[in-house]
Protein backbone atom coordinates (compact mmCIF):
# COMPACT_ATOMS: atom_id res chain seq x y z
CA UNK A 1 0.00 0.00 0.00
CA UNK A 2 1.10 3.52 -0.63
CA UNK A 3 -1.02 5.24 1.89
CA UNK A 4 1.70 6.89 4.27
CA UNK A 5 -0.71 7.39 7.20
CA UNK A 6 -0.60 4.31 9.39
CA UNK A 7 -3.16 3.09 12.37
CA UNK A 8 -6.99 3.14 13.37
CA UNK A 9 -9.25 5.56 11.51
CA UNK A 10 -9.54 7.02 15.42
CA UNK A 11 -6.49 6.97 16.41
CA UNK A 12 -3.44 9.70 17.24
CA UNK A 13 -3.78 12.37 14.14
CA UNK A 14 -0.41 13.97 14.97
CA UNK A 15 1.36 14.16 11.71
CA UNK A 16 -0.91 12.60 10.09
CA UNK A 17 -0.71 13.06 6.23
CA UNK A 18 -3.82 15.28 4.00
CA UNK A 19 -4.32 13.31 0.91
CA UNK A 20 -6.89 15.45 -0.50
CA UNK A 21 -6.43 15.62 -4.54
CA UNK A 22 -8.69 16.26 -7.34
CA UNK A 23 -10.45 14.04 -9.41
CA UNK A 24 -8.07 14.60 -12.19
CA UNK A 25 -4.77 14.22 -9.82
CA UNK A 26 -6.47 10.52 -9.35
CA UNK A 27 -6.28 10.11 -13.35
CA UNK A 28 -3.30 11.23 -13.85
CA UNK A 29 -1.53 8.46 -11.68
CA UNK A 30 -3.43 6.32 -13.57
CA UNK A 31 -1.93 4.23 -17.31
CA UNK A 32 -3.37 2.44 -19.55
CA UNK A 33 -3.35 -1.37 -19.53
CA UNK A 34 -4.20 -1.08 -15.58
CA UNK A 35 -6.63 -3.59 -13.69
CA UNK A 36 -9.09 -0.74 -11.85
CA UNK A 37 -11.60 -2.06 -9.41
CA UNK A 38 -14.70 0.52 -9.18
CA UNK A 39 -17.02 0.54 -5.80
CA UNK A 40 -20.80 0.62 -5.07
CA UNK A 41 -23.75 -2.03 -6.66
CA UNK A 42 -25.25 -1.43 -9.64
CA UNK A 43 -26.36 1.95 -9.61
CA UNK A 44 -25.57 2.66 -6.29
CA UNK A 45 -22.91 4.41 -4.66
CA UNK A 46 -20.85 4.55 -7.75
CA UNK A 47 -17.43 6.99 -7.71
CA UNK A 48 -19.32 8.58 -11.06
CA UNK A 49 -17.40 11.91 -10.72
CA UNK A 50 -13.83 9.97 -11.19
CA UNK A 51 -15.64 7.93 -13.94
CA UNK A 52 -16.42 10.86 -15.17
CA UNK A 53 -12.60 12.15 -15.05
CA UNK A 54 -10.98 8.86 -16.45
CA UNK A 55 -13.06 8.84 -19.59
CA UNK A 56 -12.09 12.46 -20.13
CA UNK A 57 -8.86 11.08 -20.08
CA UNK A 58 -6.73 9.23 -22.73
CA UNK A 59 -6.39 5.96 -20.56
CA UNK A 60 -7.70 2.70 -22.31
CA UNK A 61 -6.87 -0.83 -22.30
CA UNK A 62 -7.98 -1.18 -19.04
CA UNK A 63 -9.24 -4.88 -16.97
CA UNK A 64 -12.15 -3.47 -14.52
CA UNK A 65 -13.32 -5.13 -11.78
CA UNK A 66 -16.62 -4.20 -10.43
CA UNK A 67 -20.19 -5.09 -9.13
CA UNK A 68 -21.56 -3.45 -12.79
CA UNK A 69 -23.35 -0.31 -13.45
CA UNK A 70 -23.31 3.02 -15.81
CA UNK A 71 -19.76 2.97 -14.57
CA UNK A 72 -18.78 -0.48 -16.86
CA UNK A 73 -21.56 0.69 -19.26
CA UNK A 74 -20.04 4.29 -19.97
CA UNK A 75 -16.43 2.69 -19.73
CA UNK A 76 -17.70 -0.10 -22.76
CA UNK A 77 -18.97 2.21 -24.65
CA UNK A 78 -16.03 4.88 -24.83
CA UNK A 79 -13.80 1.50 -25.66
CA UNK A 80 -12.22 1.59 -22.51
CA UNK A 81 -12.55 -1.92 -21.44
CA UNK A 82 -10.20 -4.56 -22.17
CA UNK A 83 -11.46 -7.14 -20.11
CA UNK A 84 -14.41 -7.04 -17.80
CA UNK A 85 -14.43 -9.06 -14.45
CA UNK A 86 -18.23 -8.89 -12.62
CA UNK A 87 -21.07 -10.98 -11.23
CA UNK A 88 -23.54 -8.43 -13.05
CA UNK A 89 -23.72 -5.40 -15.00
CA UNK A 90 -27.17 -3.57 -13.89
CA UNK A 91 -28.70 -0.43 -13.52
CA UNK A 92 -30.87 -1.58 -10.95
CA UNK A 93 -34.25 0.35 -12.10
CA UNK A 94 -32.91 -1.17 -15.44
CA UNK A 95 -32.29 -4.31 -15.20
CA UNK A 96 -29.49 -4.93 -18.07
CA UNK A 97 -27.19 -2.33 -18.14
CA UNK A 98 -27.64 -1.12 -22.32
CA UNK A 99 -24.24 0.34 -23.32
CA UNK A 100 -22.50 -2.37 -21.17
CA UNK A 101 -25.05 -5.16 -23.10
CA UNK A 102 -24.15 -3.71 -26.45
CA UNK A 103 -20.37 -4.03 -25.87
CA UNK A 104 -20.50 -7.29 -24.71
CA UNK A 105 -22.87 -8.30 -27.87
CA UNK A 106 -19.83 -6.68 -30.36
CA UNK A 107 -17.15 -8.45 -28.78
CA UNK A 108 -15.89 -5.10 -27.52
CA UNK A 109 -14.53 -6.66 -24.67
CA UNK A 110 -13.64 -9.86 -22.94
CA UNK A 111 -16.03 -10.78 -19.82
CA UNK A 112 -14.92 -13.21 -16.77
CA UNK A 113 -18.11 -13.38 -14.91
CA UNK A 114 -18.29 -14.91 -11.76
CA UNK A 115 -20.85 -15.79 -9.43
CA UNK A 116 -21.34 -12.90 -6.72
CA UNK A 117 -20.01 -14.72 -3.57
CA UNK A 118 -16.86 -16.14 -5.82
CA UNK A 119 -16.29 -12.43 -6.64
CA UNK A 120 -16.51 -11.33 -2.78
CA UNK A 121 -14.18 -14.35 -1.90
CA UNK A 122 -11.82 -13.23 -4.70
CA UNK A 123 -11.39 -9.58 -3.51
CA UNK A 124 -10.71 -10.97 0.00
CA UNK A 125 -8.02 -13.27 -1.25
CA UNK A 126 -6.71 -10.31 -3.08
CA UNK A 127 -7.04 -8.06 0.48
CA UNK A 128 -5.20 -11.56 2.67
CA UNK A 129 -2.24 -11.55 -0.18
CA UNK A 130 -3.39 -14.77 -0.63
CA UNK A 131 -3.14 -16.51 -4.04
CA UNK A 132 -6.72 -18.01 -4.23
CA UNK A 133 -9.16 -18.88 -1.61
CA UNK A 134 -11.65 -21.60 -1.96
CA UNK A 135 -15.27 -21.09 -1.86
CA UNK A 136 -18.21 -23.95 -2.56
CA UNK A 137 -19.86 -21.21 -5.10
CA UNK A 138 -19.93 -22.32 -8.68
CA UNK A 139 -19.67 -26.02 -8.28
CA UNK A 140 -22.25 -27.58 -10.14
CA UNK A 141 -23.19 -24.32 -12.44
CA UNK A 142 -21.62 -23.52 -16.09
CA UNK A 143 -19.28 -21.02 -13.76
CA UNK A 144 -16.69 -23.81 -14.17
CA UNK A 145 -17.62 -24.29 -17.89
CA UNK A 146 -17.10 -20.97 -19.29
CA UNK A 147 -14.33 -19.94 -17.12
CA UNK A 148 -11.94 -22.73 -17.65
CA UNK A 149 -8.99 -21.27 -16.05
CA UNK A 150 -10.49 -21.96 -12.68
CA UNK A 151 -9.12 -24.59 -10.75
CA UNK A 152 -10.51 -26.64 -7.95
CA UNK A 153 -8.79 -27.82 -4.99
CA UNK A 154 -9.56 -30.85 -2.38
CA UNK A 155 -9.34 -30.31 1.13
CA UNK A 156 -6.49 -31.84 3.12
CA UNK A 157 -8.54 -32.50 5.79
CA UNK A 158 -10.70 -35.51 6.03
CA UNK A 159 -13.65 -34.54 4.64
CA UNK A 160 -11.94 -34.48 1.52
CA UNK A 161 -14.61 -31.84 -0.11
CA UNK A 162 -13.52 -30.17 -3.18
CA UNK A 163 -13.88 -26.71 -3.55
CA UNK A 164 -13.20 -23.41 -6.53
CA UNK A 165 -10.27 -22.07 -5.88
CA UNK A 166 -10.81 -18.74 -6.65
CA UNK A 167 -7.77 -16.65 -7.84
CA UNK A 168 -7.57 -13.44 -6.07
CA UNK A 169 -8.49 -10.16 -7.89
CA UNK A 170 -5.28 -7.85 -7.05
CA UNK A 171 -6.30 -4.64 -8.23
CA UNK A 172 -3.64 -1.66 -9.55
CA UNK A 173 -6.29 1.10 -8.35
CA UNK A 174 -9.30 0.97 -6.59
CA UNK A 175 -11.84 4.11 -7.34
CA UNK A 176 -15.11 4.23 -4.47
CA UNK A 177 -17.63 6.63 -3.15
CA UNK A 178 -18.41 7.15 0.46
CA UNK A 179 -20.64 10.01 2.02
CA UNK A 180 -17.79 11.20 4.17
CA UNK A 181 -14.07 11.12 4.98
CA UNK A 182 -11.26 13.16 6.62
CA UNK A 183 -8.44 14.38 4.93
CA UNK A 184 -6.37 11.27 5.93
CA UNK A 185 -8.47 9.21 4.24
CA UNK A 186 -10.85 7.50 6.66
CA UNK A 187 -14.25 6.91 4.96
CA UNK A 188 -17.87 6.81 6.18
CA UNK A 189 -21.01 5.31 4.47
CA UNK A 190 -24.35 6.13 6.23
CA UNK A 191 -26.34 4.02 4.08
CA UNK A 192 -28.06 1.19 4.35
CA UNK A 193 -24.94 -1.04 2.66
CA UNK A 194 -21.44 -1.09 2.75
CA UNK A 195 -21.14 -2.99 -0.84
CA UNK A 196 -17.25 -4.58 -0.85
CA UNK A 197 -16.12 -0.63 -0.77
CA UNK A 198 -13.99 -1.67 1.90
CA UNK A 199 -12.46 -4.87 0.33
CA UNK A 200 -11.94 -3.21 -3.34
CA UNK A 201 -9.26 -0.42 -0.96
CA UNK A 202 -7.91 -3.66 0.57
CA UNK A 203 -6.94 -5.21 -2.62
CA UNK A 204 -5.50 -2.50 -4.28
CA UNK A 205 -2.01 -1.04 -4.57
CA UNK A 206 -3.84 2.48 -4.84
CA UNK A 207 -7.07 3.04 -3.30
CA UNK A 208 -8.84 6.79 -4.01
CA UNK A 209 -11.78 7.73 -2.24
CA UNK A 210 -14.52 10.33 -3.27
CA UNK A 211 -16.88 11.45 -1.06
CA UNK A 212 -19.98 14.02 -0.32
CA UNK A 213 -17.67 16.08 1.81
CA UNK A 214 -14.54 16.24 3.97
CA UNK A 215 -15.23 16.66 7.71
CA UNK A 216 -12.96 16.87 10.80
CA UNK A 217 -12.14 13.00 11.95
CA UNK A 218 -13.60 14.03 15.09
CA UNK A 219 -17.33 14.19 13.03
CA UNK A 220 -17.05 10.62 11.49
CA UNK A 221 -18.10 9.54 15.16
CA UNK A 222 -19.35 12.45 16.50
CA UNK A 223 -23.08 11.12 14.81
CA UNK A 224 -22.62 7.95 14.07
CA UNK A 225 -21.37 4.44 15.07
CA UNK A 226 -17.75 3.01 14.48
CA UNK A 227 -19.00 0.63 12.30
CA UNK A 228 -19.56 2.94 9.40
CA UNK A 229 -16.23 3.92 9.50
CA UNK A 230 -15.72 1.51 6.10
CA UNK A 231 -12.25 2.82 5.39
CA UNK A 232 -9.13 3.09 7.78
CA UNK A 233 -6.76 6.07 5.95
CA UNK A 234 -3.47 3.09 6.03
CA UNK A 235 -5.55 1.73 2.69
CA UNK A 236 -6.26 4.83 1.19
CA UNK A 237 -3.84 6.98 -1.29
CA UNK A 238 -6.10 9.91 -2.11
CA UNK A 239 -9.24 11.54 -0.88
CA UNK A 240 -11.45 13.57 -3.40
CA UNK A 241 -14.22 15.73 -2.43
CA UNK A 242 -16.97 15.43 -4.81
CA UNK A 243 -20.38 16.55 -3.79
CA UNK A 244 -23.14 14.86 -5.79
CA UNK A 245 -20.15 12.72 -6.80
CA UNK A 246 -22.41 9.31 -7.05
CA UNK A 247 -24.92 11.04 -9.64
CA UNK A 248 -26.82 9.62 -11.53
CA UNK A 249 -26.43 6.71 -9.09
CA UNK A 250 -27.71 6.96 -5.37
CA UNK A 251 -25.95 7.33 -2.49
CA UNK A 252 -28.59 6.86 0.59
CA UNK A 253 -29.15 8.72 2.47
CA UNK A 254 -27.74 12.04 0.93
CA UNK A 255 -30.01 11.37 -2.29
CA UNK A 256 -31.82 8.45 -4.57
CA UNK A 257 -31.00 7.67 -7.73
CA UNK A 258 -32.07 10.17 -10.56
CA UNK A 259 -34.04 8.23 -12.56
CA UNK A 260 -34.72 11.04 -14.99
CA UNK A 261 -31.16 11.01 -15.56
CA UNK A 262 -30.61 7.31 -15.56
CA UNK A 263 -33.11 6.82 -18.63
CA UNK A 264 -31.89 9.31 -20.52
CA UNK A 265 -28.27 7.54 -20.30
CA UNK A 266 -30.10 4.13 -21.30
CA UNK A 267 -32.18 5.44 -24.07
CA UNK A 268 -29.44 8.25 -25.71
CA UNK A 269 -26.70 7.15 -27.97
CA UNK A 270 -23.41 7.20 -26.22
CA UNK A 271 -21.89 10.08 -28.38
CA UNK A 272 -24.68 12.28 -27.89
CA UNK A 273 -25.00 11.47 -24.29
CA UNK A 274 -21.55 12.19 -23.83
CA UNK A 275 -21.12 15.40 -25.57
CA UNK A 276 -23.29 16.41 -22.78
CA UNK A 277 -22.03 14.61 -19.52
CA UNK A 278 -18.33 14.75 -20.31
CA UNK A 279 -18.23 18.78 -21.56
CA UNK A 280 -17.01 21.34 -19.31
CA UNK A 281 -19.87 22.41 -16.48
CA UNK A 282 -21.68 19.63 -17.72
CA UNK A 283 -24.25 16.69 -15.61
CA UNK A 284 -22.47 15.30 -13.21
Amino acid sequence: MTGAATGAATGATTGAADKTMTAEDVVARLASGMTIGIGGWGSRRKPMALVRALLRSEITDLTVVSCGGPDVGMLAAAGRIRRLIAPFVTLDSIPLEPNYRAAREQGRLQLTEYDEAMFLWGLRAAASRLPFLPVRAGLGSDVMRVNPHLRTVTSPYDDGETFVAVPALRLDAALVHVNRADRRGNGQYLGPDPYFDDLFCEAAETAYVSCERIVDTAELTKDAPPQTLLIQRHRVTGVIEAPHGAHFTSCAPDYGRDEDEQRAYATTPWPQFAARYLADGGTL
